[in-house]
């Protein structure tokens, strides 16, 4: 029996598995990846620590699993909005610069002046994604440039290094597009006119491909270090985000999900292209499946919000319960956590675009406590997704019907209750939250014949079941509707008082 590799380059760690083609996952394996953060502002990986964790992660899955030789297909995903570099050997020709990683700034300004243009082309409006930070390496590190053959995404640095590709056959797949602000979205093509309009140095840029194209084989040197057969196909893959909605069954339009992992991430699945020109607050990109559109929005570092709350304020960092007992505590506190609201933008606001944006509570008092301080922060974050879900409603003509949780957020009942109550839409946890490398298998398995493109959605709706929903209380919802109104204000006034913080 065929069996296909999927695995997820996150943020924070490395997941493979080994599925078979009814979606049984056989066995799993993670592992943690350095994040370097030397200053603040300055977020890094290595692609050299990157692979080797895939290969570690993928051999591990493999042995567990128990039938190397079944492998007929290789698929990664990997985070969207950072880029790395290769030089011509196909190595990295500088650290990978983070979405979290806020240097490029300047550029997300200079690029600001057609934003409009950009966001109607390209999904995106510029900001902290690839077409600012690749002028930020063009401009400001012009020496480390002069060694860039081109720019790559991780997923398909990996990919490209398991078949041995060359610089120049180094590839982007259309799930990343928007993020480049260079690109035709919804043709998959570059767009002469937005690389024109910004100097970008066009040798630099990587072809373009479908997720469900097959890019290459696995040569035997990878063999050996990943432990998948020397001459298995290895699909092009997609982004994180892209993988994790076709693993989690989003696949036909009306359907939402939340992905609460590092990022907090809401999109809608839609029937057309629809960039959000008006008020450039969620993205248009291509889904895996043809034809098929996300409208995304994300919170910079919104799961990074709750970590942060565990390690530096609860100092529960070494407690293997901390989130269960911060639940606990939320849980004591009202809807509303004692008159706290969060903004939660903990990284800059992403869209739209406000590098000087940062998160905070708004009116603390000596009486309010851990509880409603987390709860707060669990509210902030539903309040943005009430926000972009009536603007994607406004575009896209529908509104969401439920939303399907992953990611490890969704383990927490509460914070799906507060996300419930809050929008007046059932939250539906996925019940295998493997979803991105649910997503990755699936792409190998389409790409490799295995599973017809047209039988894609029913496909991913088969692989995946999902928990009994958790619905909206009715008074709670007119509560937080009301609530929601102070947190409109407090997003309106915000971008002017952290401009004037930043100095």
């Amino acid at each position: 029996m065929a069996v296909f590799v999927g695995c997820d380059l996150g943020t924070m760690g490395t997941k493979a598995a080994v599925v078979d083609v009814g979606g049984r996952i056989l066995a799993q394996a993670f592992e943690e990846v350095p994040v370097h953060a030397p200053r603040p502002g300055i977020v890094e990986q290595d692609l050299n620590e990157i692979e080797r964790s895939a290969f570690r992660t993928i051999r591990a899955a493999l042995q567990r699993a128990g039938q190397p030789s079944a492998v007929a297909g290789v698929a990664f995903s990997g985070q969207m909005s950072g880029i790395g570099t290769i030089d011509e050997e196909f190595r990295p020709a500088t650290h990978f610069d983070s979405w979290l990683d806020s240097r490029c700034a300047p550029y997300i300004r200079a690029m600001g002046s057609k934003a409009a243009r950009v966001t109607e082309v390209a999904g995106c409006p510029p900001t902290y994604s690839h077409g600012p930070k690749m002028l930020w390496w063009q401009h400001e590190r012009p020496q480390d440039f002069t060694r860039v053959a081109k720019f790559v995404v991780p997923g398909a640095y990996l990919a490209g290094r398991m078949c041995g590709l060359s610089a120049e056959n180094a590839f982007i797949d259309r799930t990343y597009l928007h993020f480049t602000n260079l690109a035709d979205t919804a043709s998959a093509r570059w767009s002469d006119e937005l690389i024109d309009a910004f100097g970008i140095e066009r040798s630099v840029l990587p072809r373009i491909v479908d997720p469900l194209d097959v890019i290459g084989e696995v040569t035997a040197e990878a063999a050996a270090a990943s432990g998948i057969p020397a001459g298995t196909p290895v699909a092009a893959g997609a982004g994180d985000q892209a993988a994790a909605s076709l693993g989690a069954g989003v696949a036909e339009p009306g359907q939402a999900f939340d992905s609460a992992g590092t990022a907090s991430v809401f999109a809608l699945c839609v029937d057309r292209f629809a960039p959000d020109i008006a008020n450039q607050t969620f993205m248009a990109t291509n889904s895996v499946i043809p034809g098929v559109y996300l409208s995304v929005a994300f919170v910079n570092g919104g799961g990074l919000g709750l970590r942060w709350f565990r390690d530096e304020v609860a100092r529960l960092g070494d407690d293997p319960d901390a989130y269960r007992k911060l639940d606990d505590l939320a849980a004591a506190s009202e809807p509303g956590a004692g008159g706290l609201v969060w903004y939660p933008h903990f990284q800059g606001r992403v869209l739209p675009p406000d590098p000087y944006a940062r998160g905070g509570w708004l009116g603390l008092t000596a009486g309010h406590h851990l509880g409603d301080l987390f709860r707060a922060i669990l509210e902030g974050i539903a309040f943005e997704y009430a926000r972009w879900a009536q603007l994607m409603a406004e575009l896209a003509g529908r509104q969401p019907e439920q939303a399907r949780v992953l990611g490890g957020g969704a383990r927490s009942r509460l914070w799906n209750q507060i996300k419930a109550d809050v929008l007046g839409i059932d939250w539906v946890p996925t019940r295998r939250q493997e979803c991105g490398v649910l997503g990755d298998a699936l792409i190998a398995a389409a790409a490799t014949g295995y599973v017809e493109v047209e039988e894609l959605p029913a496909v991913a709706q088969s692989w995946q079941q999902t928990e009994k929903p958790i619905r909206p209380d009715p008074e709670r919802h007119r509560q937080y509707r009301r609530l929601l109104e102070a947190y409109r204000e407090l997003s309106a006034a915000a971008p002017s008082i952290f401009e004037r913080l930043s100095g």
